[in-house]
């Protein structure tokens, strides 16, 4: 981050929105932005409800999930996902997300093979991504960030009730879950954070808490025996 996270928030919930252009192989409506506040500006990743495409799985309003897994993750500790907020745009109520600095010819994949001092928060991802039920986290989903800092983006389609994790990250499965991952599983397991909690069904919420009940009593990153549990495509 450039900036501290409250002057991030500030700037995207107050900012006057300027559309740049949409970003290109988006199944649903996704805007490059600027938001400005006299001098500031800064670009963010704008997904009005109105650009969804229907889902039969999941119900109209994939920007509550956005902001869900920004809170989950910032409850948590993990700031893995970068500062999100819903409001009015130029096409109506959607979530706005901080654009993050990030070496864009980097993604899952690359980052495994080449950063193996990573691994700790590719761990962390993939612990996350199993508690907010990720059923898409694409290789290109992850970034490397200024400083080797790990960004986690599109969260649209997390937190169904029914488990159906969609993931390339595989390469930790069997892993023991580190102490500090251990303790937050373990707090949610206990009480899902309450910003979760108003943005989602109750039944997605004990969803989570049965997700995070399960993750933390096997004290491991589960293994998927079918091998079909990957997103497409994979980047």
């Amino acid at each position: 981050m450039d900036r501290p996270v409250a002057e991030a928030l500030d700037l995207l919930t107050n900012g006057e929105i300027e559309i740049e252009g949409r970003m290109p192989w988006s199944s649903n409506a996704t805007f490059l932005v600027h938001v400005r506040a006299g001098e500031q500006s800064h670009p963010a990743i704008y997904k009005p409800v109105r650009g969804e495409r229907p889902l039969w799985d999941f119900e109209p309003g994939l920007h509550r999930r956005e902001l869900a897994a920004y809170r989950l993750s910032e409850a948590c500790g993990l700031h893995l996902v970068p500062p999100t907020v819903i409001r009015d745009g130029p096409l109506g109520e959607g979530s706005l997300q901080w654009f993050v600095d990030a070496d864009h010819r980097q993604h899952y994949f690359t980052i495994h093979e080449q950063r193996p001092d990573l691994h700790d928060a590719l761990r962390e991802i993939a612990a996350f991504d199993i508690v907010a039920n990720n059923t898409d986290r694409k290789s290109g989903h992850v970034l490397l960030g200024d400083h080797g800092q790990i960004w986690g983006i599109d969260h649209g389609l997390c937190f169904a009730g029914d488990f159906k994790l969609r993931t390339v990250i595989w390469e930790f499965a069997g892993d023991p879950l580190s102490e500090s991952v251990a303790a937050w599983v373990a707090a949610v397991a206990g009480e899902v954070p309450a910003g979760v909690v108003t943005l989602l069904s109750d039944h997605e919420v004990d969803a989570i808490a049965g997700r995070a009940e399960r993750l933390a009593r096997a004290g491991t990153l589960p293994i998927d025996p079918t091998g079909r549990r990957y997103p497409w495509p994979l980047v």
